[in-house]
């Protein structure tokens, strides 16, 4: 048998798996098990949506809370990405308004040479936050994990959360789940193709977002309970 038969016999084998159906009765049940699993995709994100639409604010009108939770978006040869750059001007005027008390920033530091917390907080003293009002959850490795450790370890009970539009729904919908008492501050950015990205993966992210908030796991990292929060507020 030539290289060129053996593709066109396994496409020929593959065909005669895959078939249509070719009666009209055979042809809507495909079609209303397609509409339905696309329902059954999209009810996630649809709860995301109705469960904390109320709760979005800007940073001119959210009300004020104790703490700013800042969510990390990746570094750029160790500096916040401009993504994360917006989140974290958007909790430098909330501090500066008077919003908050003190700012929570909560990232990955899961290997020597990634530490999105100290990037973070660099930032935020170069732009006017004073150091000591500023705490760092270095075990923040996805949105559960920060809402998680937020409440159970720094004992954060309210909170204003700070991201980009397309995150902040499920951001609220988990911390909500994890013991907060959340608004959402929704940076706006620059429709980007990484802004489309973003907002495509939240589609898909729902899905995780609605088992963790109904099983509500212990977070990656757990860690005993840390008194920073308490302390930068005094």
């Amino acid at each position: 048998m030539t290289q060129q038969a053996q593709p066109e016999g396994r496409l020929r084998r593959i065909r005669s798996r895959v078939r249509l159906p070719r009666t009209r009765r055979g042809q809507r049940r495909a079609f209303q098990v397609t509409v339905l699993a696309c329902v059954l995709a999209l009810l996630p994100a649809t709860w995301l949506n109705a469960a904390v639409a109320s709760r979005i604010r800007t940073v001119e009108d959210v009300p004020a809370a104790p703490v700013a939770v800042v969510f990390g978006a990746g570094l750029w040869d160790g500096e916040p990405s401009p993504y994360l750059a917006h989140r974290l001007d958007a909790a430098a005027r909330l501090y500066e308004r008077g919003t908050v008390r003190a700012l929570l920033v909560t990232g990955d530091n899961s290997r020597a040479d990634y530490d999105e917390p100290d990037a973070m907080r660099r930032y935020l003293v170069a732009h006017g936050v004073p150091t000591d009002r500023i705490v760092s959850d270095f075990a923040g490795f996805d949105t559960w994990d920060s809402c998680a450790r937020a409440h159970r370890v720094f004992g954060v009970d309210r909170a204003v959360l700070v991201s980009q539009g397309f995150h902040i729904r499920r951001a609220l919908a988990l911390c909500g789940a994890a013991g907060v008492d959340a608004y959402g501050v929704g940076v706006d950015d620059r429709h980007d193709v990484t802004w489309y990205y973003g907002g495509t993966r939240e589609v898909f992210a729902a899905a995780k977002a609605a088992a963790e908030a109904a099983v509500r796991p212990d977070p990656r990292f757990l860690g005993p309970k840390e008194d920073g929060v308490a302390v930068a507020l005094r």
